[in-house]
């Protein structure tokens, strides 16, 4: 690729637990525990979903797109990451660390105009139950992944571009666990302020607009709600929409904290204390945020083990 013949370094070398020699076999098998009932839960949650034909919803098809999403993108760190902490040469070539952060920028940002849409089907089926099946169709559902996706794409291709074009001519000691925007950019011999400028306001538009519109579309929920003359009745609309609101006040936490700020406050202990939270932890606490907290979920859950356990019964 033209990338590497254009520069000097042709390898990073991953620091990011480097202060942590001597925890790092712990690190590894708690990591890997964690990372392996994050894989279960999230393929639990997905079989389910397709298996049980209850859960063939709009709200649940989201959910098991999400839970692709995050799946995915732990699969493209944690297995290095898990690999790195026992190798004594933590390495990634340029080319590899280039798709490494294309790829996650993809589905990360997927993520955040998934949640978008996730928001506005609380929006209809609370504001307008009657119309739901009818506004959130299979095929407007379809629409709502592929127009996340696409701009998951468009912003991870342009922003990868941007950085991998830049000269990395000095240091190749990356301070970090993976190849985040950040840490890369730091390492980079030019790094103008248009470039910065650009993928600055790239990450506000891929952060701040899905989260307006979430927040247009929980004013219309929070109204619909208070006109809901039973106590009761408010609180079973409400519970419907706790879930997303707990995983969009985390999702969107971590990730204004890590690249919404300018490049002088980076810090690399933060921002590889945050991420550990959001490409470990996150992916395995949401499922159980969202699934399996839910009695409908957990009667699925059932009837889809008793079926699996005893076809004949």
């Amino acid at each position: 690729m033209e990338w590497v013949n254009e520069t000097l370094v042709r390898e990073f070398v991953f620091l990011g637990f480097s202060a942590l020699a001597s925890l790092q076999r712990l690190l590894f098998v708690v990591f890997l525990l964690l990372y392996l009932f994050t894989l279960g839960t999230n393929a639990i949650i997905i079989s389910t979903i397709v298996l049980d034909r209850a859960l063939h919803t709009p709200m649940y098809f989201f959910l098991s797109v999400l839970s692709c999403f995050e799946t995915s993108y732990t699969f493209v760190i944690v297995p290095k990451m898990l690999v790195d902490l026992l190798a004594q040469k933590k390495t990634i070539s340029f080319l590899g660390c280039a798709i490494q952060m294309f790829t996650f920028l993809f589905l990360g940002c997927s993520h955040s105009f998934l949640l978008a849409a996730m928001g506005y089907d609380r929006y209809v089926a609370i504001c307008n139950p009657l119309r739901y099946t009818v506004l959130m169709g299979h095929g407007v559902c379809l629409g709502l992944v592929a127009t996340a996706s696409t701009c998951g794409f468009t912003f991870s291709l342009v922003t990868t571009c941007l950085i991998f074009n830049l000269p990395f001519h000095s240091s190749n000691q990356l301070h970090h666990f993976f190849c985040d925007i950040s840490p890369v950019l730091k390492l980079a011999s030019q790094y103008s302020r248009l470039s910065q400028l650009v993928i600055f306001t790239l990450g506000v538009f891929v952060l701040v607009i899905p989260l307006l519109l979430i927040l247009v579309s929980y004013v219309h929920i929070i109204s619909a709600i208070l006109k809901i003359p039973s106590t009761v009745g408010r609180y079973k609309a409400f519970s419907t929409c706790a879930s997303h609101l707990i995983v969009v006040t985390v999702h969107y936490g971590c990730a204004s904290f890590i690249y919404l700020r300018p490049k002088s406050n980076y810090s690399s202990s933060q921002d590889t204390l945050i991420s550990v939270s959001y490409t470990i932890l996150t992916p395995l606490f949401n499922p159980m945020i969202y699934s399996l907290r839910n009695k409908e979920f957990i009667s699925a859950l059932r009837r889809t083990m008793s079926k699996t356990w005893y076809p004949l019964s």
